[in-house]
């Protein structure tokens, strides 16, 4: 009996109405191999994966419906959605761009095209689209949202002014309401985005995004305890262990490490079947001295991935059980040979043991560089005077390193003013000058494996410090593989240097290590000059005691095809 397509299609919608979403999709896929040259059931097959979700499979079936009907504005459509889930942007821009002719009169393709250009990074081209897509739809909820998104991350003016249009005609959107209260924020708005905050706290305690924006807010303020209200959270939602994972992680990023230990004492007597409290109770209780109880702990653990591996790596470095810590520092890298973290820490171990790779890894000549930014005068002449507009709303950021001062919102090389994107172009043209005077390539080391692939930039941001004792901690980026600062103003220059105020300091341990190593490198800051070097470095600043530091810093990753 030769079964329909439409009567497979049938069968799959009552299955997926009663609750058996998986079976209707297997359904529909041994339907497919029936009548493999139907595109429609394809198409229907990959809907459902995506309700799922099950990225991978929507893709495939996506993909098929297209290969049999390439012209299809639906199909190319819902394949670029599926695509850009899977965070292939790359893919998914090459999939709409044949239909751009037709799809340029359609909003939902339009709509679609900007999210796959804000996805690839490239924030103006991804307004066009939005902008194309609310022309041809003024109501497109997602279009608007996309549309107020971008302008929150490109720091135009009117980004409240688009949420709140978002708002105005899809009220239920939580995320709009988030990105308001975030908008209102970076616009100045501290107490309305305040309220609005603690709203979306109240009415959904369990949403991290929310949780940290009103912990921004609250330390922005200089508020002493700018968390207690995670803790009000985890009392109304017991059950949920996201929110004492985010309340610990936070306490961790602001250095105060016993709090973060109790609260993870907690959370292991709540969740004693998630041993990632118990953890990180063993890796704070080792930051603070409480060796006991973090040996006891470790030892207790059952659980062994890199996390584990590397958390009691650092401890028994601070122990100095070298070989312990090295055996466990392999295994990390075993597993990712790319791991920024686990390199940082071999360094620490094989300059405390005398290992002529600690040499390999960090002091050939090149690796550390100060790069004079091109056309410096007059690039920072431009860029100063708005860097300081933008620390003026700025506040302390919540989760980083710095120690005092402001830090811009957002990924700086995002934003729509001129002179940001000359600052931009120019860093880019350094850091081929960085590039160029990098020792040869070498597929074992964390930074020289990537010496002649494509970079790119994954965050950008501007730090300004006063004197009085604002830093930068001790500290790495792990998503990065060239690290940065470029110098845009300074303190007045002291007599001979020789006391160090407001250097910067390549390979210093962070004190929560409990070992005592000098810098490899000490850098005196020099106007309009960048200092660049390996990600897998621990960095960070002295304090100075009279002036104003203003910087410019970025990640470097490998781009992605």
């Amino acid at each position: 009996m030769n079964v329909s397509s439409d009567h497979y299609r049938a069968q799959a919608q009552t299955l997926a109405a009663g609750g058996d979403a998986a079976g209707a999709l297997e359904l529909l896929e041994a339907a497919l191999v029936k009548h493999c040259e139907d595109a429609p059931l394809a198409n229907s097959a990959g809907n459902l994966a995506m309700k799922l979700p099950d990225l991978q499979r929507a893709v495939r079936f996506f993909g098929q419906a297209v290969e049999l009907v390439p012209t299809s504005l639906e199909y190319t459509i819902n394949l670029a959605i599926a695509l850009c889930a899977a965070d292939r942007h790359v893919e998914a821009f090459a999939a709409l761009e044949p239909l751009e002719s037709a799809g340029m009169q359609d909003a939902r393709y339009c709509s679609v095209r900007a999210g796959c250009a804000r996805g690839n990074g490239d924030l103006a081209e991804a307004a066009n689209w939005y902008d194309r897509s609310i022309a041809l739809n003024p109501a497109g909820a997602k279009a608007l949202h996309g549309r107020a998104r971008v302008a929150l991350e490109r720091g135009t003016s009117d980004a409240v002014h688009r949420f709140e249009r978002v708002l105005s005609i899809s009220t239920s959107d939580a995320e709009a309401w988030l990105g308001l209260a975030e908008a209102l924020d970076a616009a100045g708005e501290s107490q309305r985005a305040r309220e609005l905050a603690e709203q979306l706290v109240q009415q959904a305690p369990q949403w991290i995004a929310a949780l940290r924006l009103l912990a921004q807010i609250r330390l922005g303020a200089g508020e002493d305890d700018f968390t207690s209200h995670f803790a009000q959270a985890e009392k109304r939602m017991p059950e949920s262990s996201a929110i004492a994972r985010e309340h610990i992680r936070v306490l961790e990023q602001h250095d105060l490490f016993a709090d973060a230990l109790e609260k993870a004492q907690n959370a292991a007597r709540r969740f004693p079947q998630d041993e990632t409290f118990a953890l990180l109770q063993a890796s704070y209780a080792g930051i603070i001295g409480e060796d006991v109880m973090a040996r006891n702990l470790f030892d207790r653990l059952a659980i062994q991935n890199p996390d584990r591996w590397l958390l009691e790596a650092r401890y028994l470095l601070g122990c100095h059980e070298y070989d312990r810590c090295g055996a466990l520092l392999d295994k990390v890298i075993a597993s990712d040979p790319l791991h920024i973290s686990a390199w940082a820490v071999r360094d620490f171990l094989w300059r405390l043991t005398g290992d002529q790779r600690a040499e390999w890894l960090h002091g050939q000549q090149g690796l550390v560089q100060m790069v004079e930014l091109p056309d410096a005068e007059t690039v920072l002449r431009d860029a100063v005077p708005l860097l300081h507009r933008l620390h003026n709303n700025s506040a302390f950021p919540l989760g980083q390193s710095l120690r005092g001062g402001t830090q811009t919102r957002g990924n700086l090389f995002d934003r729509a003013e001129p002179e940001i994107a000359a600052l931009g172009d120019a860093i880019a043209v350094a850091l081929e000058s960085y590039r160029d005077r990098l020792p040869k390539s070498d597929k074992a080391h964390p930074l020289l494996r990537h010496r002649d692939a494509p970079w790119t930039f994954a965050g950008s941001w501007s730090v300004r410090l006063d004197a009085g004792g604002h830093h930068h901690a001790s500290h790495i980026h792990p998503q990065g593989i060239v690290s940065s600062a470029l110098y845009c103003e300074l303190p007045p220059d002291k007599a001979d240097g020789s006391d160090r105020n407001g250097w910067i300091e390549l390979g210093r341990p962070p004190p929560e290590m409990r070992i005592e190593l000098e810098p490899l490198h000490a850098l005196e800051p020099r106007k309009g000059h960048l200092a660049l070097f390996p990600s897998t470095l621990y960095h960070g600043t002295r304090p100075f005691d009279a002036g104003r530091r203003m910087t410019v810093a970025f990640d470097v990753v490998v781009k992605t095809p």
